[in-house]
């Protein structure tokens, strides 16, 4: 009965599983055309493996480790070094959203698993001083976003068969999802896809996140960590991160005391399309350390090679020991029909130069495109 008198009074939209893509089951363990046994590919009923001869990376397709979207947590390791993404994964997806208050309908907004989705703005009527004290660290105050469709599909997302792809010299993984449930006067049925590349020899991957629009919106954004956030105890597993689309030219570097305290993401090392001019480069990368020895490694970088696709993007200290790298794509009208993409590059680099040269080669593109061919980026 609560559960009835719930759903009818929610008013939210669903169409649950409708554009979930299946594929029949693969080998569990098969290697790459061409012979050269380079990269090896392993299946399980809960995860793809992709270990390369520069790389480990793992994509989950149920019971995740940590998130379900993204490269799993702690699986991306780089062979020269040792080291390993040290946050909860990389190019997490959260939220289909859009600019504006839903302080309206927020009450309203309850999914069938109970998580309220679309109450993104719900502490401006909270009354507990600890949640709206957090969630003013962890969202900020000044720039009001509400949902469009959900889930949360890091955290929500039912269980995927995502497609392997395999070429001469790359092998390639593309998942999809369509959202579930939407917000009030909205339907749900957005289709996401993200699309994953790791070319042979390199000690990066390639990654695009797509939406195929099924709602209008005036400003509507997919939001995600790029490249991951980062858990540290007083910065013991970085020493800094790089921004290079702050300060002028040549980015910002932070240190890593800079974190010991939470604050909010518009209090600083925020960026916003409408109020900060477009960068040549958009690079964001941490400074890996041993948190045994305090030796510097690697930087582990996410460039996203258009940067006219940025909308917003943050980098704060929320309570927990956590530094989030938020970075919300597109930001634009859409219309229903509509398709909008990133095109990304993450992976461990061990110079900032480093980073800008890889940037200047592959730069303007916002997505991309693989089949047994090759792959490629787009403009």
């Amino acid at each position: 009965m609560k559960t009835a008198k719930m759903l009818g009074s929610a008013r939210f939209v669903i169409a649950w599983g409708l554009c979930l893509l299946v594929v029949p089951a693969r080998p569990a363990v098969s290697q790459a055309e061409g012979g050269e046994g380079w990269v090896r590919v392993t299946e399980t009923e809960e995860r793809i493996l992709i270990e390369t001869d520069r790389l480990e990376a793992a994509i989950p397709k149920r019971n995740p480790k940590h998130w379900m979207t993204g490269i799993e947590k702690g699986s991306f390791l780089d062979k020269a070094t040792g080291f390993r993404e040290v946050g909860d994964g990389l190019m997490v997806v959260d939220w289909l959203m859009e600019a504006g208050s839903d302080e309206a309908y927020a009450e309203e907004v309850i999914a069938p698993d109970g998580n309220g989705v679309g109450r993104y703005t719900w502490y401006e009527n909270e009354t507990d001083p600890g949640r709206r004290h957090y969630a003013l660290m962890a969202h900020g105050s000044s720039h009001r976003k509400r949902m469009v469709e959900g889930p949360q599909l890091c955290h929500r997302m039912k269980p995927v068969e995502p497609e392997v792809i395999r070429g001469r010299d790359f092998a390639a993984v593309r998942t999809t999802y369509c959202f579930e449930y939407a917000a009030p006067g909205r339907k749900p049925g957005s289709r996401w896809t993200q699309l994953v590349v790791f070319p042979a020899g390199k000690r990066f991957f390639l990654l695009m996140d797509r939406v195929e629009c099924v709602n209008d919106s005036a400003e509507m954004f997919l939001r995600n960590d790029t490249p991951g956030c980062v858990r540290h105890k007083g910065g013991d597993t970085f020493s800094e991160i790089y921004l290079s689309y702050l300060s002028g030219p040549r980015g910002v570097h932070i240190p890593a005391s800079e974190f010991s305290t939470p604050f909010p993401p518009d209090l600083k090392f925020g960026y916003r399309r409408d109020t900060h001019r477009t960068p040549e480069h958009f690079i964001r990368a941490y400074h890996l350390r041993d948190p045994n020895t305090g030796a510097d490694g690697p930087w582990l970088a996410g460039l996203t090679l258009d940067p006219s696709v940025v909308y917003e993007a943050w980098c704060s200290q929320r309570p927990g020991d956590i530094i989030v790298m938020i970075l919300e794509i597109h930001g634009r009208p859409v219309k229903a029909g509509d398709t909008f993409s990133a095109a990304h590059i993450v992976g461990y680099f061990d110079s900032i130069e480093e980073m800008h040269a890889l940037y200047d080669r592959y730069r303007g593109h916002t997505a991309l495109e693989a089949d047994e061919t090759g792959w490629r980026l787009v403009k």
